[in-house]
């Protein structure tokens, strides 16, 4: 079974645009139903291709190694956590949780560490949807701040990138950064050319029928759309859509990420064993104020992020950040992670009785080390471990997924 029939057998594309970018154009990314990046071949696949495809591939797993750094059973790696934020009050209001990362990438450009930032931003023929860009300028950072729920394949995009001359720091999903860094290991001009790895904790990506399904819920039709943002402005913020009239149309975080999208995302998410940028220098999260029995809250405030330092250059990143200016950072107690990011702390419980109910179906599943999948597989306990196992292998069988 070829790598390819073993992706599509699991459904197990993470649509990162990996494949796209090393198959010497016998693969190019596009769109499928119900709305997701997928590899569609060209051509015939070389043998030396698919090779240095599937040494990268997220989809068919991931190895993490400490290294001697403090490695947690649900976190993984890092050296230190804060809370942060942006002190450039219209990154911090405009991005979705409190502007760090925005705030560090204008750092990076501003310092002359880096030349251009490669991230993700709205796709202007297609506001619900999302493109590659390549930003130099705090204008263009701010342009792109606020997470984008859709599809995005931004390893794709990185041929030019690989061929010029320039220092670029990368943004992209826990599972576009461990593709990377994965290839940095293989080719050395991914060494030279990014300094840095960001990423982000991931909850999954959303098929662009839901987002379709939130204009739905909006009334507005697509063609009515000329902007379109999932979160920002506010922390959490609103999906709100702006219609070509000039009149605006939203709904909350609450009701958009927890009511729709969460229902639409891609199968290989929902058996992610890193959804927390663990092949990141730094990672940033929503910093969740909790109520008292520990459940994030999602009002209105002011925005609060999680920077999490992975590596040595991450945690110097963040360090040189703050004493320029562009950054608040605060200490952060490790201990309230759990409570704040439940979502993410559940799924790396539930992860390895996910994958054996898929085994048990007969579907290939990643090959996952150095994660700790025992390990926290112990802490969801038995009767939460046998639901998942049984939920994944009768969607396994009837092939309930997408």
């Amino acid at each position: 079974m070829s790598f390819l029939d073993r992706v599509e057998r699991g459904r197990l594309c993470a649509g990162c645009g990996g494949c796209a970018l090393l198959s010497d154009g016998a693969l190019r990314m596009e769109r499928t139903p119900p709305g997701f990046l997928r590899p569609v071949p060209q051509g015939p696949l070389s043998r030396e291709a698919e090779a240095r495809i599937a040494a990268i591939c997220p989809a068919l797993g991931q190895s993490v190694a400490a290294e001697g750094r403090p490695d947690d059973v649900l976190w993984g790696p890092s050296l230190a956590m804060h809370e942060a934020w942006a002190q450039d009050e219209e990154l911090r209001f405009t991005g979705s949780s409190g502007g760090a990362l925005s705030a560090v990438l204008v750092h990076l450009l501003e310092s002359g560490k880096v030349d251009a930032v490669v991230q993700t931003a709205a796709d202007p023929a297609d506001p619900v949807a999302n493109r590659t860009v390549i930003s130099t300028s705090r204008a263009e950072v701010l342009a792109a701040a606020g997470s984008r729920y859709a599809p995005s394949a931004p390893l794709a995009a990185l041929g030019p990138c690989l061929e010029d001359d320039r220092i670029y720091a990368f943004v992209g999903k826990p599972c576009d950064v461990a593709a990377l860094r994965a290839l940095a290991r293989l080719d050395p001009r991914v060494r030279a050319r990014f300094a840095f790895m960001l990423s982000f904790f991931c909850a999954g990506v959303p098929s662009l029928s839901g987002a379709q399904e939130v204009l739905l819920a909006l009334g507005v039709a697509p063609d009515e759309v000329a902007a379109f943002r999932y979160r920002g402005r506010g922390w959490p913020g609103r999906a709100a859509a702006r219609l070509r009239n000039g009149e605006e149309r939203s709904m909350s975080y609450h009701e958009s990420w927890g009511g729709i999208l969460s229902r639409h995302v891609q199968v290989r998410c929902k058996i992610c064993a890193d959804g927390t940028g663990m092949a990141a220098d730094l990672a940033f999260a929503d910093a969740w104020q909790t109520d008292e029995k520990g459940y994030p809250l999602f009002e209105e405030r002011d925005g609060v992020s999680l920077a999490v330092a992975r590596t040595r250059a991450g945690e110097a990143l963040l360090r040189e950040a703050a004493e320029a200016g562009a950054l608040s950072l605060r200490p952060f107690d490790r201990g309230r992670l759990e409570a704040m990011q439940p979502g993410q702390a559940g799924r790396r419980k539930a992860l390895l009785a996910r994958l054996a109910g898929r085994r048990l179906a007969g579907r290939p599943v990643p090959r996952y080390r150095g994660l700790h999948l025992l390990a926290a597989a112990r802490r969801g306990g038995v009767a939460s471990n046998l639901r998942n196992l049984l939920g994944s292998l009768r969607r396994a069988l009837l092939a309930d997924e997408r």
